[in-house]
């Protein structure tokens, strides 16, 4: 029987066959181009070739991800005073640009501002919108459509079927984008200016990762050539993390944004050792800052020897009163130690030119920049300006305790003093076990002695777990350029995490940010995140909790067990869903319940290994929980969690964590008594 030429689901599929062709066409045109005669040399060949390559990749059409997925009917045509489209012409809202043959657009990109309606337009505005049609998609296929006349007062207001399905579809993999499901108020964010820096506060399940994601995708189509100057970076907790986002920039058609975490970021030594949690707290206080320019200024010293310059038969001689008016004036300047000290040999060059001028000679540049190079010129740099490691500093300030004492008078107390000194200091810093926290003081010390290379746009998510020392390293990536400071409060989990968002963002170089707060939840069933919230009053009192907006309320159970075998049925009974399952446990505990699902015969992956079909449970340590999310979850003893941690804020922080990871169900499985914050 064949279909009616009036079916609307049927034009709509055709549309789609044909964007898809019109999308194979574009690539092949680029595919096809001879650049072998356009370039002037090798090299701009090569820069050529690699952007036509990534633009072949970009142009790539994924089967299993929808081409469009949102339609808008505007109402007026162009001239009239509300226009923002033709009369009767229509949109299809993307993730990337498509056109035909001819030009004209047959899917717009969701960046576009023509787009902007099909996230924020509503009853109350409908921005000249007089329909506006959302897609439903199987594999890839195009099965449904569902309408929304904003501009019809007889139909009342309803919440889009297709829109809930989409949240709460079931994941295997990793993190996917959410073009089709933004909210109005997610989508201000996304949509904020470059030259801003905002600081997004955000519950589990709030979609704030998703935001700094998608913020990153709109700057760069809006400001690209910026940003292809400068840079863009994502910032992650650790590699698990990193490795579950990593497909949602590519999937928008975004490859060139470099990700990494803190400890990447200030690689300058191999990380050997650890800090127990009071040496990690005051080496990651900012007054460390102030210690490290103490200790490195005080390497300058005053000339108490004049410098005498030998050229041909004439003898220079610069005072030693005017060689400390010069260091005094370039300490004072407040520039970099190491800009400073490249400064100081064609200041003295300077004076000494000088006095050649007054002689009669006529000295030129070259003149100048031999005398810079003079063996006097460049022995009194050496005494009075040396070149400083900032390795070796650190080394210093941890293993000598008179030179820590020395500089950190005033701003540690003697007990934090002690905290921070190794107890055997190392001899080299070759040998040295250092700590992460170590290598964000080496960091910092680099960026005294010279200046850290600034991109565009950073991303900073999880935020809350940083310390002052790790905010200003990150900060020293953006002096120049803007941020997106993703976190929430509630789950910060280290000794030092951050007490308030205005404080933290002052530590990053950017007072001056917006802090915006959500609070619809997307993510987390109803049941799950009311449960969830009990634990608030006690880790974030004044906090705003998570409203779900959830229709389905999910499934969520407390399970008194016998023992690891009762976990391993829940896991089954989780693993007769569709989609992912986490289980998540205290770290401590990982080995017993991995041998458990070994001896049952049930196979599982680590964080960031990808889900399959065929291997769909992950096995969690509680310390890597944080920004993972699965279908459902089954939580291992929340009481061994608390344990785990140093205090018990930080465990109940860590167990809020663990209790925010499902999608649309959570077990949690018990033998020992719960915290009685969860009664």
């Amino acid at each position: 029987m064949s279909t009616p030429v009036d079916d609307p689901l049927s034009r709509e599929r055709s549309h789609l066959a044909a964007s898809r062709s019109a999308l194979r066409a574009m690539r092949e045109d680029v595919e096809a181009l001879d650049i072998s005669d356009v370039t002037a040399n090798w090299v701009n060949a090569e820069v050529l070739a690699h952007q036509i390559e990534e633009r072949i990749k970009a142009l790539a059409d994924l089967s299993d991800t929808p081409l469009f997925f949102g339609r808008l009917d505007h109402l007026h045509a162009p001239g009239s005073e509300q226009a923002e489209g033709a009369e009767g012409e229509r949109f299809y809202i993307g993730r990337r640009h498509v056109h035909d043959a001819d030009g004209d657009p047959m899917v717009i990109d969701w960046r576009a501002p023509v787009s902007q309606p099909f996230y924020r337009a509503s009853k109350k505005n409908p921005m000249d919108i007089a329909l506006r049609r959302r897609f439903g998609y199987t594999g890839g296929e195009l099965t449904a459509y569902e309408d929304e006349h904003l501009s019809d007062p007889a139909e009342a207001a309803r919440t889009s079927k297709l829109l809930q399905q989409e949240i709460e579809r079931p994941r295997v993999g990793p993190m996917r984008d959410i073009v089709a499901t933004i909210q109005p108020e997610q989508d201000e964010i996304v949509r904020s200016g470059l030259s801003g820096t905002v600081c997004v506060q955000g519950g589990p399940g709030t979609g704030k990762t998703a935001v700094g994601l998608h913020r990153v995708a709109y700057l760069l189509y809006a400001h690209r050539e910026r940003l292809a100057r400068t840079g863009t970076l994502v910032i992650g907790p650790n590699r698990s993390f990193l490795h579950y986002i990593e497909q949602v920039l590519p999937a928008l058609g975004e490859l060139t944004v470099q990700q990494a975490t803190v400890e990447d970021l200030v690689a300058h030594v191999e990380i050997k050792g650890t800090d127990d949690a009071t040496a990690a707290r005051v080496k990651g206080d900012a007054r460390m800052a102030q210690v490290l320019r103490r200790a490195l200024y005080s390497h300058v010293t005053m000339p108490t020897e004049p410098v005498v310059v030998v050229r041909g038969s004439r003898r220079w001689r610069v005072a030693a009163y005017e060689l400390e008016d010069t260091v005094r004036e370039l300490l004072d300047r407040d520039i970099r130690y190491g800009a400073a000290r490249e400064a100081l040999p064609q200041r003295i060059a300077h004076a000494v030119l000088v006095q050649m001028e007054r002689s009669g000679e006529a000295p030129d540049d070259r003149v100048q920049d031999a005398v810079a190079r003079n063996s006097a010129v460049k022995a009194a740099v050496k005494a009075v300006w040396p070149a400083v490691d900032p390795a070796k500093l650190v080394l210093r300030l941890l293993s000598d305790a008179d030179f820590l004492a020395e500089h950190a008078a005033g701003i540690l107390d003697e007990e934090e003093q002690k905290a921070v000194l190794w107890a055997r200091p190392a001899r080299s810093v070759k040998s040295a076990k250092w700590s992460a926290a170590d290598a964000v003081l080496i960091d910092e010390a680099t960026d005294l002695i010279q200046r850290t290379h600034s991109l565009g746009h950073v991303v900073l998510d999880e935020a809350q777990d940083l310390s002052p020392m790790q905010y200003r390293a990150v900060g020293r990536r953006c002096t120049t350029g803007s941020a997106t400071v993703l976190g929430d409060l509630a789950q910060g989990t280290t000794p030092w995490a951050t007490r308030g968002w205005q404080e933290a963002l002052a530590h990053l170089g950017k007072p001056d940010a917006v802090v915006e707060e959500l609070t619809a939840g997307f993510r987390v069933p109803t049941d799950v995140i009311t449960y969830a919230s009990r634990l608030l009053p006690h880790i974030a009192p004044g906090l705003t909790p998570v409203v779900s907006i959830r229709e389905n309320p999910g499934h969520f159970e407390v399970r008194s067990v016998a023992g690891t075998t009762d976990v391993v049925d829940a896991c089954r009974e989780s693993l007769r869903h569709e989609g992912s399952t986490g289980l998540i446990a205290a770290d401590a505990r990982v080995p017993e319940l991995a041998a458990a699902l070994t001896e049952a015969g049930i196979p599982y992956l680590s964080p960031g290994e990808e889900t399959t079909l065929e291997t769909r449970l992950t096995l969690v340590p509680a310390s890597l929980a944080k920004g993972l999310e699965y279908d459902y979850v089954v939580l291992d003893e929340p009481r061994a969690v608390v344990d785990g941690e140093p205090d018990e804020r930080t465990g109940l922080r860590r167990l809020y964590v663990a209790l925010t990871r499902a999608v649309s169900g959570l077990t949690v499985t018990h033998a020992a008594p719960l915290p009685p914050q969860l009664a």
